[in-house]
């Protein structure tokens, strides 16, 4: 008696089934991006070589899993699922509470040296080509008037080039997830920052030293340079803060010494 093959008739995919998943691995992959406006129907047709019932059907199913939205006006969009949900909260208490910021200050430290780590080991001449383009934008804002809110775009752009060269897809999107509290906490901090003259070119070459280690592929150094910038960075904001604590002290002690030279 012959023995029984256990296969399974092979069936391929529904046509919709593949555009659902190369869209799919496109948002997980960072490569579409929260917001970002997908191109019209005839064009991303095209573009696959799909028919358009095919992409209609692929779409909903998209939208019905949360990942894409249509908006006023036509067009599909990827989703923001993370951020509003995670960030607007946080910042909303941040703003209430600045000693939060630390908070902020030590998870940026366990993203961003993973992050860099990784980086160093897995960036592709892609990515390393975008890090420098990153760190040339920031380089050209910050050679003119520093406007913290531009600073702040910029500076947040390269760290999460940073991360999206790290290619792990889980850091990616937590960054990106972060992107709002990030770029509210990184134009707080610079504001705070640039109050000292010395400070904008000691995090200029820490940015090229964690740059540098990256283009070098030295996973350790990346590590490192990117610890250095951020322990700068609270160190600064806690004694900034210190300094503001004293002089609301004697401000104090002044104001009352003259309340009482003023009395009768």
């Amino acid at each position: 008696m012959g023995r029984v093959m256990q296969f399974e008739t092979i069936n391929p995919p529904k046509v919709a089934d593949a555009i659902v998943s190369q869209i799919e691995q496109l948002i997980l992959e960072g490569v579409l991006k929260p917001g970002e406006r997908l191109p019209s129907e005839r064009d991303l047709a095209q573009e696959l070589s799909v028919s358009r019932p095919s992409l209609r059907e692929a779409m909903t199913t998209l939208k019905s899993r949360g990942l894409l939205q249509s908006r006023r006006g036509g067009g599909s969009y990827v989703v923001d699922i993370i951020a509003p949900a995670l960030t607007d909260p946080l910042i909303a208490l941040l703003k209430n509470h600045p000693k939060a910021m630390f908070d902020v200050l030590e998870l940026r430290h366990a993203l961003e040296e993973v992050a860099a780590y990784f980086a160093a080991i897995r960036a592709t001449e892609a990515d390393r080509e975008i890090l420098r383009c990153r760190f040339t934008a920031l380089e050209e804002i910050q050679q003119g008037e520093h406007e913290p809110q531009y600073d702040s775009v910029a500076d947040a752009n390269f760290h999460l080039a940073i991360a999206d060269a790290s290619h792990n897809v889980a850091l990616i999107h937590v960054m990106r997830g972060l992107f709002n509290l990030l770029l509210s906490h990184i134009c707080r901090s610079l504001e705070r920052l640039y109050t000292r003259e010395s400070s904008y070119m000691i995090v200029h070459s820490q940015h090229q030293a964690i740059l540098k280690a990256i283009l070098d592929r030295d996973p350790e150094a990346a590590r490192q340079a990117a610890h250095i910038h951020l322990a700068f960075v609270e160190t600064t904001l806690r004694e900034l803060d210190e300094e503001a604590t004293r002089q609301e002290y004697s401000q104090r002690r002044l104001h009352s010494l003259l309340e009482s030279n003023a009395s009768p």
